[in-house]
């Protein structure tokens, strides 16, 4: 007879793949007693240590939880798969759905998006997480995530795209930038300027493509992985930089003016849209978020980022 329960294993899986049952509480949005107490119990029923208490470090897992932490992942993942088929059966929209999103836009589309989306469905119980292209694919790879926001950069062929966005790509730069007064600007005349790059693979990749159709290399002065710091880098006049989405705000975060203007010419535009693995069954949940996030996008509700719907 099972002595524990499923929301005692999604404890557990969460304090062993965050290592502290503090970043669990904040990532699961329970109170960090309850974890305790939930580890303790599995601790007890399963007659092993799972997890070596360390004051410093935070909670690191013994052999026995690593492969415990496995099978219990596994678990969850049927259980969830149970609910799924449930759902289709009832033709209701409900369980765990988990979304990736490219951390380079994910702040400006992801919670307007997810808001909407469980407003509709409030049945549906999200997890969201932000990272760059190559872990996109890796997480859908390992069903880590059911669907990803994204870009059409380097797909692979065995994951599948829905367009949603066309995005010609932009160049921002500090209102003092020699460039800033003109209607558009070209990869051309971009060149002739230092350059703030944003290094986050795939991304760099597709931006310095820009200036190789071209026959041109950028001067890059400064790199950095993160879309904020790219901004007030910007701001502070740094040298200009190259996105598909437009700012919310016409200041960096530390303040500064910063202009967008549209590049000419051929560049090539990026699509922004959703990525799932190829063949699966997808549930009604993943289904129900591709459909809402087409919808908003036709409607017009996800304006802000700029570009032409592709749906």
């Amino acid at each position: 007879m099972l002595r524990y329960t499923i929301r005692q294993l999604e404890y557990f899986v969460a304090v062993g793949e965050t290592g502290s049952i503090a970043r669990a509480s904040e990532r699961i949005n329970v109170s960090s007693p309850s974890i305790s107490s939930a580890i303790s119990q599995l601790e007890a029923e399963f007659g092993l240590p799972l997890f070596v208490r360390q004051h410093a470090q935070g909670l690191s897992l013994t052999q026995a939880g690593r492969e415990m932490l496995v099978q219990a992942q596994v678990v969850l993942r049927e259980a969830a798969a149970m609910m799924d088929i449930a759902g289709d059966i009832a033709g209701t929209v409900r369980g765990p759905l988990s979304v990736g999103c490219l951390l380079t836009f994910a702040q400006l589309v992801l919670p307007t998006l997810r808001k909407g989306f469980q407003a509709v469905y409030p049945d549906v119980r999200i997890r969201q997480h932000e990272m760059n292209q190559v872990e996109l694919f890796s997480a859908l790879r390992r069903s880590e995530i059911d669907v990803a926001l994204t870009y059409d950069l380097d797909l692979p062929a065995d994951l599948q795209f829905t367009g949603l966005v066309r995005l010609p790509p932009i160049a921002l730069m500090s209102a003092e930038h020699p460039l800033a007064r003109q209607e558009t600007v070209t990869v051309e005349d971009l060149s002739q300027h230092p350059m703030v790059l944003l290094d986050l693979p795939l991304s760099a990749d597709y931006f310095l493509s820009l200036f190789d159709k071209v026959g041109k290399k950028p001067v890059i002065a400064e790199r950095t992985r993160d879309m904020a710091v790219m901004r007030s880098m910007v701001g502070n006049d740094f040298g200009y930089s190259i996105a598909n989405v437009r700012p919310l705000s016409d200041t960096s975060p530390d303040g500064n003016p910063v202009t967008v203007i549209p590049i000419a010419g051929d560049a090539r535009a990026l699509r922004m849209g959703l990525l799932t693995a190829q063949d699966v069954n997808r549930s009604n949940a993943v289904r129900a978020f591709i459909d809402y996030a087409a919808d908003l996008v036709r409607s017009g509700r996800l304006h802000r980022i700029g570009g032409q719907p592709l749906t």
